[in-house]
């Protein structure tokens, strides 16, 4: 069993900063990548960032040079630092990674129960 943990969502206002954590627990034997997504009201799941084992990275056109995700392996640890937030920033942010639970296994993508960011003044 894996488990997914956020934190660090908020009210802020536009210009303003936020840092989001995921921490993953359990039964991990590897992984493999990790990101968030996010998801406004009526509008699809898109991806926001995503960093993988040898730590490359990549982002939505919409966030590159204002967002910047890390992980801390040791912790098994992913933050999106969100600078100069915009009001089409807000959304439900999802953590997503893809571990695996033994070395028999190629991974899985696992959730966590998503945080509320609200950019408005």
């Amino acid at each position: 069993q894996v488990q997914l943990v956020e934190s660090g969502g908020g009210l802020v206002q536009p210009g303003g900063s936020l840092r989001l954590s995921c921490a993953a627990s359990g039964s991990i034997f590897r992984i493999n990548a990790m990101g968030w997504y996010r998801q406004a009201p009526g509008k699809e799941r898109e991806l926001v960032a995503r960093i993988i084992s040898g730590g490359s990275t990549n982002y939505a056109e919409s966030v590159k040079g204002r967002f910047t995700i890390s992980r801390d392996n040791a912790k098994n640890t992913v933050y999106l630092q969100m600078n100069t937030l915009k009001p089409e920033d807000t959304a439900v942010y999802y953590c997503n990674a893809h571990i695996a639970i033994s070395a028999r296994s190629g991974g899985f993508d696992y959730w966590g129960q998503g945080t509320q960011v609200t950019v408005s003044s």
